[in-house]
């Protein structure tokens, strides 16, 4: 308890760089799900574009563009947070160092395996896969894209000791496995995908057909 009391005197809801880092974290996975389900039921930025493709390119970089905000939102929500020195000892900076660089190998590899339609949603624009990823990160873990992200910050939370790092790490996180969950609820087995004409996701899981409710 003495240790929570010290961690909440570091805290401060109230400053309005904070609450628009956390506007920014609840905002970004809530658009492109919203975006990617009408996407597929209704294949409304396909004929916007002209094509599947551009349509998925664009809606990837507008992600892109709104984690980088997101990105940017928490760095200076962070700084303007007080220090808690606990954090401030090499062991722990090392500690973080260690964390960002295993983050950064399973985010870069699970791009390269999965491409740039296979990372940005573009199972719900149509572009499948033609096969399930088996190999290196996904042999090692189910999301590597989510523990590479939850690494990094982590990470950037013990080399700055910023004690709302963790606050809003924890938030950031919760939101986005939320919304995996969320997509997993509504998969279908991968056999089903070469005889039922299912569409197959970026990991070589199924989502439900034009036409059912995600």
């Amino acid at each position: 308890m003495s240790v929570m009391e010290d961690v909440l005197k570091h805290i401060d809801v109230y400053d309005p760089r904070f609450c628009v880092a956390v506007i920014a974290i609840i905002f970004n996975p809530f658009f492109w799900n919203v975006v990617a389900r009408w996407e597929h039921r209704t294949r409304g930025l396909t004929r916007l574009f002209g094509g599947p493709y551009l349509a998925c390119y664009c809606l990837g970089t507008l992600i892109i563009l709104l984690n980088v905000y997101r990105s940017h939102s928490m760095t200076v929500a962070m700084k303007a947070q007080a220090r808690w020195e606990v954090m401030a000892s090499p062991e722990v900076f090392y500690t973080g160092a260690a964390l960002m660089a295993l983050g950064s190998v399973l985010v870069v590899t699970s791009f390269l395996a999965l491409g740039f339609t296979g990372t940005f949603l573009g199972d719900y624009f149509g572009i499948l896969m033609e096969e399930k990823v088996k190999g290196f990160p996904f042999n090692v873990t189910e999301n590597p894209m989510y523990w590479g992200s939850t690494a990094n910050y982590l990470g950037l939370a013990f080399i700055s000791p910023l004690m709302r790092w963790l606050k809003l790490l924890i938030f950031d996180e919760a939101f986005d496995v939320s919304w995996q969950r969320r997509r997993r609820y509504s998969q279908l087995v991968f056999q089903e995908c070469q005889s039922g004409g299912v569409g197959a996701d970026s990991s070589g899981s199924h989502i439900i057909p034009s036409g059912h409710h995600l």
